[in-house]
């Protein structure tokens, strides 16, 4: 059975979103990553300004223990989410991943990010591959990045700080247990070899099932 679709989980200025997108185009794939956002966008209704504020976020405690006692029950179901009575990190979070998997029942599709690697745990039509690479290379990669802070150092740590926290509090997964992946590679070994690991390795595990 071959895979339909591959989720990539990245850590912060690796450049696994633009492997993603080069996987997606040597694959023929759509590519969830943007696009998702403005999926999100559409279907509760709100600026996709506001929708990447929320994007791959945890809304702080103090918000969740407010939004409880305010809003109970409001949330316990994301079926109709342009009725739902606020926007915030976790609508944001189920609607993500509803469209995760509706993409992943449609096939051919490369998900960045959004813990897909755990809402598609189960399926085995679902490769799932981790992107990350030395703290100077990121460093290097961000510096270059339009908008970015002075403390780069504390602009990767905080963000993959809250990819895993999403992850942890969305799916009760760890993000970087090597046992949610199919694959991890250092993304320093260059883009076009990155690549090809993936595909070769696809290609293997695919026929091998």
């Amino acid at each position: 059975m071959k895979y339909r679709a591959l989720t990539v989980a990245r850590e912060f200025g690796s450049g696994g979103a633009e492997m993603a997108r080069r996987l997606a185009a040597r694959l023929g794939w759509k590519l969830l990553d943007n696009a998702l956002v403005l999926q999100i966008a559409q279907r509760a209704r709100v600026d996709p300004a506001q929708a990447r504020q929320y994007d791959e976020r945890v809304d702080s405690w103090l918000y969740r223990v407010a939004r409880g006692g305010l809003w109970s029950g409001a949330f316990e179901a994301v079926a109709e989410p342009a009725q739902a009575a606020v926007f915030d990190g976790e609508t944001m979070a189920a609607l993500a991943t509803q469209l995760v998997r509706e993409a992943h029942e449609q096939g051919e599709c490369v998900i960045v990010g959004r813990g897909g690697q755990c809402a598609l745990r189960a399926k085995e039509d679902v490769f799932h591959l981790f992107v990350y690479a030395p703290r100077a290379a990121r460093m290097e990669r961000l510096r270059t990045r339009a908008g970015a802070p002075e403390d780069l150092e504390r602009w990767m740590q905080e963000t993959d700080r809250m990819r895993a926290e999403y992850v942890r509090r969305n799916f009760g997964c760890d993000w970087a247990n090597p046992h949610l992946y199919h694959l991890m590679l250092d993304s320093t070994l260059g883009e076009e070899a990155t690549v090809e690991a993936v595909l070769a390795a696809m290609r293997a595990a695919g026929e091998g099932r």
